[in-house]
C-alpha cells in the first residue's frame, strides 16, 4: 500500500502546487469551463494544505484560505430553491456570470457523492461558513431525489445514481433509500457479469464508475453492503485489467473525448493503481483519483502489467434500450496484447451516443512515442471537424486477427468526406500508397487502396485518403518481433515490407488479401456496403465461439 499511497500524493502536490500557481478570475474561481473542477482542484488545494508536512508554493494558512474561498464560492452556486426545476443541482458551464448560471443535471452525479467523502474526511478543518454551507448543500442534494431513478440501462448515469442511493441513505438514516441502493447494485452487478458493460471502454466515464463505487465503498458501514460493492470494484479493475498496456487503453471504445481520442491522456487512476508509467504533467480530468482508491485484485493487477506474453482478449457485449423488451445482438470486441503495442476493436458497427466511439486502433504503452499513442483509420461522420480525429460514420468494414487489422470503406457516391488516418509521430518512409515507420519501439506497415496527402499535427500525422472510400490493411511488429523476422532498422523494415503488399480491389464490391508477415496466415476481407462484409482467415470465416463476456 505504500507505493500506492506515494502515488496518490503525488497527485495531491502537482494540483496543489497548480491551484496554487492559478490565478483566480473575476468570479472568485479558477475555471468557467465546469463548476466541477473548481471543487476539485480547491479539495486538492485544501488537502495539501491541511497537510503539516507538505510543501506549497504559497503559506499553509494563505492556500488554505484560498481553497475555502473556492470550494465555498462553489457550493453556492447550488440551486436551493426548493420546488424549482433542478432543485439541488449546480450549473455546469459557468460562462459568462457563473451566478447567474443556470443549474443543469450533470454535476451533482458524481460531485455530490464526492461531497460527502470530503466532508467526512475534512470537515472538522473547516471555518464554520464552510462547514454550514456543506451540510446545508447536502441536505439539498437529499431532498433533491436525484438519484430516485431504476435502473434500465446500466449507464454511468445510473452506475453514480445507485452509489448516491447508499451514500445519502446512509447518511441520512434512510433505510428505504439504502434498500433501493443495494437493489440496484444487484441487478447492475448481475447484468453486467453476464452481458458485459453497454458502455464498453467508454472514457471517460469508465472512471465515474470507478470512482462513484469506490466513494461509496469507503462511506460504507454495512459489511454486507460493503462486500458487494468490493465485488463490483473487482469486476471494474478486472474489467480495465483486460485491456491494459502501460497506460494505455486497447481495443474498442463505445465512447472518447478529446483527451482519450486520439492519445490515451486520462491517466490518473491507471497511475494510482497500476504505476508502470512516469505521471504526465497535463492532467486533463483530475477528479478524485488522489483521494479515493481501492486495490484492485492480485490477478487483475498481474495480467494488466505483464505483457511479455501475448495474448488475445475476446469479450462480448450487449447494448440496452431502456423500455425494450427485445434483446440487442451481441458485440463482439477483440484485442491482441503483448509489451511493445496492442491492436483491436470492434467487429460490428453500432450507434453509439454522441457518435463518440473509435472502432479500432493500435495503441502503443504512454509515454513510449512523443505525442499520439494511437494508430488508426476511420471515414468521418456526424460531428466530425478537422483537427478532431473522432466522430467515425458506420462505413467500415474490419477484420482483427493478432498484429494485423485490415478495414475496407464502401462509402457510397453521395458522401464527400474522405477516409482519414492517425500516425504517432516517429520515423515514417513514404510511398504512393504505403507508409512504413518505426514510431514508440514498434515498425507499422501501413498500405492504402488509394494516394494520399500527409498532415503533419502538432502531436501526430493525418493522413488524408484520396479517392471514394478505399482501403487501409496495417501490421505492427516490436523491435523483437522484427528481429526474428532478420530486419533491424527501419530501412530494412520499409524494404522488406514493400514486397509484402496486400491485393486491393476497388469497384462495387471492396476487397483485400494480405498474408500475415507475424502469422504467416492468410487474411481476406470483402465489402459489399455497410454491414455486407465476408471476413476469412486461412479461407475460413471468422468464429465467435471463443468469445465471451
Amino acid at each position: 500500500m505504500i507505493a500506492y499511497t506515494s502515488r496518490r500524493q503525488e497527485i495531491i502536490s502537482a494540483i496543489a502546487a497548480e491551484a496554487c500557481r492559478r490565478p483566480l478570475l473575476d468570479s472568485g474561481l479558477w475555471f468557467h469551463d465546469d463548476v466541477r473542477n473548481n471543487f476539485y482542484y480547491a479539495s486538492y488545494l485544501f488537502a495539501a494544505a491541511a497537510d503539516d508536512a507538505r510543501e506549497l508554493p504559497l503559506g499553509r494558512e494563505e492556500a488554505r484560505q484560498k481553497a475555502e474561498a473556492v470550494l465555498l464560492e462553489t457550493v453556492l452556486l447550488q440551486n436551493r430553491r426548493p420546488g424549482t426545476a433542478l432543485y439541488g443541482h449546480w450549473p455546469l458551464s459557468l460562462s459568462p456570470v457563473p451566478r447567474e448560471a443556470a443549474p443543469h443535471e450533470l454535476p451533482v452525479e458524481i460531485m455530490g457523492s464526492l461531497m460527502v467523502w470530503f466532508c467526512k474526511r475534512y470537515s472538522a478543518q473547516f471555518s464554520a461558513g464552510l462547514r454550514v454551507a456543506f451540510h446545508t448543500a447536502l441536505g439539498h442534494i437529499y431532498r433533491s431525489g436525484f438519484f430516485r431513478k431504476q435502473v434500465a440501462e446500466f449507464s454511468h448515469h445510473e452506475a453514480k445514481y445507485t452509489a448516491a442511493k447508499l451514500i445519502f441513505g446512509r447518511l441520512f438514516g434512510d433505510e428505504e433509500l439504502l434498500e433501493d441502493g443495494r437493489h440496484s447494485l444487484e441487478i447492475t452487478l448481475a447484468h453486467i457479469r453476464t452481458k458485459g458493460m453497454p458502455e464498453y471502454g467508454s472514457l471517460p466515464w469508465f472512471w465515474h464508475w470507478v470512482q462513484a463505487f469506490t466513494c461509496a465503498w469507503e462511506l460504507e458501514e454495512d459489511s454486507d453492503t460493503k462486500r458487494l460493492l468490493g465485488e463490483m470494484l473487482d469486476f471494474l479493475w478486472t474489467e480495465r485489467s483486460r485491456w491494459y498496456l502501460r497506460g494505455a487503453w486497447a481495443g474498442a471504445h463505445s465512447r472518447g473525448w478529446p483527451h482519450d481520442v486520439p492519445a490515451d491522456g486520462n491517466l490518473l487512476h491507471d497511475y494510482v493503481q497500476f504505476g508502470d508509467f512516469a505521471l504526465p504533467a497535463a492532467m486533463p480530468r483530475t477528479e478524485y483519483a488522489g483521494f479515493l482508491f481501492y486495490e484492485a485484485p492480485e490477478q487483475a493487477r498481474h495480467t494488466a502489467v505483464n505483457r511479455d506474453s501475448p495474448v488475445e482478449v475476446r469479450a462480448t457485449t450487449e447494448k440496452v434500450i431502456a423500455g425494450s423488451q427485445v434483446r440487442q445482438p451481441a458485440l463482439h470486441s477483440y484485442a491482441y496484447i503483448c509489451r511493445d503495442y496492442a491492436a483491436g476493436g470492434m467487429w460490428e458497427r453500432v450507434e453509439e451516443f454522441d457518435n463518440e466511439q473509435l472502432r479500432w486502433s493500435f495503441s502503443l504503452p504512454v509515454g513510449a512515442a512523443e505525442g499520439v499513442n494511437r494508430l488508426y483509420f476511420f471515414h468521418p461522420g456526424q460531428g466530425y471537424s478537422a483537427g478532431d480525429p473522432r466522430h467515425q460514420s458506420r462505413y467500415m468494414e474490419v477484420l482483427y486477427h493478432r498484429n494485423t487489422i485490415m478495414s475496407l470503406f464502401p462509402v457510397p457516391e453521395d458522401e464527400t468526406a474522405a477516409v482519414t488516418g492517425v500516425l504517432p509521430l516517429g520515423q515514417w518512409i513514404r510511398q504512393p500508397q504505403a507508409l512504413f515507420g518505426y514510431a514508440g519501439g514498434v515498425y507499422f506497415a501501413v498500405y492504402l487502396m488509394h494516394g494520399y496527402s500527409l498532415l503533419e499535427r502538432p502531436d501526430y500525422l493525418e493522413i488524408v485518403c484520396e479517392g471514394k472510400g478505399g482501403g487501409a490493411v496495417v501490421e505492427a511488429l516490436s523491435a523483437t518481433q522484427a528481429e526474428a523476422l532478420g530486419i533491424s532498422g527501419p530501412q530494412a523494415f520499409a524494404a522488406a515490407a514493400a514486397q509484402r503488399a496486400p491485393v486491393f480491389a476497388d469497384g462495387n464490391v471492396l476487397s483485400a488479401g494480405y498474408e500475415s508477415w507475424l502469422s504467416g496466415d492468410r487474411l481476406e476481407l470483402r465489402a459489399a456496403g455497410p454491414g455486407e462484409a465476408q471476413a476469412q482467415i486461412y479461407g475460413k470465416p471468422v468464429s465467435f465461439d471463443e468469445y465471451s463476456v
